[in-house]
């Protein structure tokens, strides 16, 4: 029997995050190319400067239900119409609202992208906002509302967020809005935040795929580049303040046999240069299966399916500004335990963390961490729409083009006791917010017995 040779690995290439160019158009859209050979399914992304802390007082979710209404029709086209002209050329459009503005995503095929520029230049150009179709918005979203609140994770956060957050401050509400502020919401107060936030001169768009033969500059000026708006600057942003004293609230879910834990505080963002090692120092704590945490509280006690540590930042402002670059990143963790392994999970969680206070990390753990964080980035980025998503992101979190480029080489020079000490500040045992959604009269003696703060209960 003959056999072939077994394949040689080829030799490995220097790999990096994608450089992208950058461009304006002449009605001041801010534009990122980036040419990716092989890329045939092309990702834009546009980010407006609309963020949720702009919304009418009372109003909160009118951001959402006016991006869902950007593909329920335009000036040329009904709302059907425009889904079945999405559906001709392979597009795919989304969009979504958040704390630091508005992103509207399309993906298309490169040989379809003249007509699905058209389509995304037309739904941010001229939106109908019909009244019958923000009506049926609004109830659907009206309709979602019960079902988030019954989802014990997304109970969680809302009370995470209220916890952390001044009544005052937007962030401490729901980023949808509320039953009470969606229903307030018509096609006026739709057409007035879009009046009002939505605008070329505040707008980037990103595109990254196969441009090869593609003369973009001539596609986006008969696209997006017949937009026009209002020239107004970006709006300032409010400062983030938090309260994180260390206490336990319980969102009462009488009978639940699980308990969601949501632990968590505010932290660094992006623009602090202790941003990479802790990093760093959240994966090694709770960041993938082999962590810390998932080793104490899955693999070693089974009080859990898994528990993760992360960091998400909620919203950046320009360092050109007054007072420079200012933001803030939620530090959470979180995870489900059964109702009566509440307690000791917990027990175990402190002691997880004080440990590691106490001790470090070890070397071996910050060498997996490193491994895993920029040895999967060539993987984390091999689609278009990846790559657009992270460059979107810079350009809302005012980081520079570079910024992904430089963190994965930042990391890999992160030493363990760096790590270790930003891991420690980020999650300080005596500064955190625990929520509990559960059934408070099985989990709270327990809980209030381990002594991590003052123990409140809400319904739920």
């Amino acid at each position: 029997m003959d056999l072939h040779p077994q394949p040689q690995a080829g030799e490995a290439t220097p790999w990096a995050f994608p450089a992208p160019e950058r461009g304006a158009l002449d009605n001041g859209v801010t534009v990122l190319r980036c040419h990716r050979p092989g890329q045939q399914v092309v990702a834009v992304e546009i980010s407006l400067d609309a963020p949720l802390d702009a919304e009418p007082e009372g109003l909160d979710g009118v951001a959402t239900i006016m991006v869902r209404a950007f593909s329920e029709g335009t000036d040329k086209h009904s709302a059907e119409e425009f889904a079945a002209e999405l559906e001709r050329c392979g597009a795919t459009l989304d969009a979504a609202a958040d704390h630091p503005g508005v992103r509207v995503s399309l993906e298309v095929p490169v040989s379809r992208l003249a007509k699905g520029l058209g389509l995304l230049a037309d739904a941010l150009r001229a939106p109908a906002f019909l009244d019958t179709e923000v009506e049926r918005l609004v109830n659907n979203r009206l309709d979602e509302i019960p079902h988030e609140a019954a989802n014990p994770g997304r109970r969680a956060a809302k009370q995470l967020s209220r916890e952390l957050f001044p009544a005052s401050l937007r962030m401490s509400r729901p980023r949808q809005g509320t039953a009470e502020t969606v229903e307030r919401i018509d096609a006026k107060a739709v057409r007035a935040f879009y009046d009002a936030h939505v605008r070329p001169a505040t707008a980037t768009a990103v595109v990254v795929g196969d441009l090869t033969d593609v003369d973009l500059d001539a596609l986006l000026a008969e696209t997006l580049g017949a937009w026009t708006g209002n020239t107004a600057p970006a709006r300032p942003v409010p400062p983030i303040t938090a309260d994180d004293t260390g206490r336990v609230v319980i969102v009462d879910r009488p009978g639940a046999v699980q308990t969601q834990l949501l632990i968590g505080r505010i932290g660094a963002d992006r623009h602090d240069r202790v941003w990479p090692a802790q990093v760093l120092g959240t994966y090694c704590l709770g960041g993938t299966l082999t962590s810390r945490l998932d080793r104490v509280l899955r693999e070693e006690k089974g009080y859990t399916y898994g528990v993760r540590a992360f960091g998400q930042v909620l919203r950046s402002s320009d360092p050109a500004t007054p007072g420079g670059a200012t933001g803030a990143a939620m530090l959470a963790i979180s995870g489900s335990v059964d109702t009566e392994s509440t307690g000791p999970a917990l027990e175990d969680l402190w002691t997880v963390l004080r440990t590691l206070a106490a001790e470090g990390l070890t070397d071996a753990e910050r060498d997996v961490a490193v491994q895993n964080l920029v040895g999967v980035a060539p993987l984390k980025y091999e689609t278009a729409a990846s790559v657009a998503d992270t460059l979107a992101d810079q350009v809302e979190q005012h980081l520079p083009d570079d910024f992904q480029a430089q963190l994965y080489a930042r990391l890999a020079e992160t030493g363990t006791v760096e790590a270790t000490a930003a891991a420690v500040n980020a999650f300080p045992v005596d500064r955190l917010v625990t929520v509990l959604v559960g059934d408070a009269a099985r989990i709270k003696d327990p809980v209030t017995a381990l002594g991590i703060g003052e123990v409140t209960v809400v319904t739920g």
